[in-house]
């Protein structure tokens, strides 16, 4: 059936970037933002997803607000459980803009046709198990094909990840260490829930699978990367003279991402691999109770068939009203903004070999600050558009023919920093000490 009616769609020139899955919370974000990116940047674009009427009324909802009319648009029907249907929909784009999540459940069909195809790929995931699998089975193909397939382009994980390339800019010496401390605010009232059922959805299944991730690593990665000093430590709950707050280990994908990227640095750039921490602020006492109550009942039901059927039937009462179906309200997104916080450290000197050791203590010390508004959602559209914007005109700047890759190593060549500058992601030096 998908075969005969997305045929429908696939008359005229190749678009530059097609949706997919433009009918989902994340995706009508991404359509909103499109719209207002696809007349600065002069790209075609196009929608996909299942139900042709559903996306009709995207078109029509995200024109009556920005005022443009979409009736031209290209709708391309596709399902990931249609292989056929998914490879006609990317044969038709040079990129294909994923908002199907979970990635881990829906992801791969995606990737693998867009590789079959030709066609490059870009998601918001925040899914480790997902990203190094991808890495480890799908690589090489993507290599061979030309294809440039990059997860975590959202939220999860931009910031931190370009954040540590915009720190290695501006150090300029041996980085040694990174520490990244997440913070998350509101400048109005905030109402209901906050965050969307697919994050939860996602988190639930991640969780529940973390024990994939050490033999998947060891297969990716049979080489460890070499142990430096100072070493840095991880640490559980503390409070930290330079931040104002609790800390605690960021349970988000960040670390993971930007230790991968060190890897490809170290292995194809001949850097030394900066040693990586995630940590989130939390500020009150209260705060931190109820978090780490909250997080502790979800990592023990996340264990179980029962328990996840539990968080993902009430996902309301186990987030404390947090999450929902519906996501959250406009007004609560546009009143949200995060920052990050990256403090570097390590030599102002750079010795001839990445694996060569210092003699003497650090003597540089960099802190960086990224810094946005509706992290979750709408900053992460515009991140998502300007990641396949540049893999559309500075492919040229990226690693090797293709491949998969995280965002730091894929984009840190390309003008990619300044855009995201431009665009309401910024980037500042705090800070930058010699001893």
């Amino acid at each position: 059936m998908f075969s005969e009616l997305s045929a429908m769609g696939s008359q005229g020139d190749k678009l530059d970037i097609i949706i997919f899955g433009a009918t989902g919370f994340t995706g009508k974000v991404v359509v909103y933002e499109m719209v207002k990116l696809a007349k600065e940047k002069g790209v075609k674009w196009g929608i996909s997803g299942r139900t042709r009427n559903k996306l009709e009324d995207v078109l029509k909802e995200v024109g009556e607000k920005t005022g443009e009319d979409l009736a031209g648009v290209r709708i391309v029907l596709a399902d990931v459980n249609d292989a056929s249907s998914l490879q006609n929909m990317a044969s038709q784009a040079h990129v294909v803009v994923n908002c199907v999540g979970p990635y881990r459940l829906y992801g791969e069909a995606v990737v693998s046709a867009c590789i079959a195809s030709g066609t490059h790929h870009v998601d918001v995931s925040g899914e480790p198990q997902y990203m190094e699998k991808m890495q480890l089975e799908y690589h090489k193909a993507a290599e061979e094909k030309g294809v440039y397939a990059i997860s975590s382009c959202g939220f999860d994980s931009i910031p931190a990840d370009l954040g540590t390339v915009y720190l290695m800019n501006k150090f300029k010496g041996d980085l040694n260490s990174v520490e990244t401390y997440l913070t998350f605010g509101a400048t109005g009232p905030v109402q209901g829930a906050s965050i969307h059922y697919g994050t939860w959805e996602s988190a639930v299944y991640g969780l529940a699978h973390y024990s994939e991730l050490s033999p998947l690593r060891q297969k990716l990665f049979p080489e460890r990367l070499p142990e430096f000093t100072p070493k840095l430590k991880r640490r559980t709950l503390f409070k930290n003279e330079r931040i104002d707050g609790w800390c605690v280990p960021f349970p988000g994908s960040d670390r993971s991402v930007m230790l991968r990227s060190q890897r490809y640095f170290f292995e194809q750039e001949k850097l030394r691999p900066a040693q990586v921490q995630t940590y989130m602020i939390i500020q009150s006492v209260l705060t931190l109770f109820a978090v780490g109550v909250l997080g502790l009942i979800f990592v023990l039901l996340s264990k179980f068939q029962f328990g996840r059927r539990l968080l993902l039937e009430y996902p309301r009462l186990f987030s404390a009203g947090a999450v929902s179906h519906e996501g959250p309200s406009e007004e609560n997104m546009k009143n949200s903004y995060f920052s990050l916080t990256l403090f570097g450290e390590g030599w102002k000197e750079r010795l001839s070999e990445p694996t060569d050791e210092h003699n003497l203590p650090p003597n540089k010390h960099v802190v960086v600050k990224v810094s946005g508004k509706d992290p979750g959602y709408g900053l992460t559209g515009v991140i998502l558009l300007l990641t396949a914007v540049t893999i559309l005109k500075e492919n040229d700047k990226m690693p090797g023919r293709g491949g998969v890759y995280p965002p730091g190593a894929a984009f840190a060549k390309t003008s990619l920093l300044e855009e995201l500058d431009k665009h309401g992601l910024k980037f500042e030096v705090v800070s930058s000490t010699e001893n």
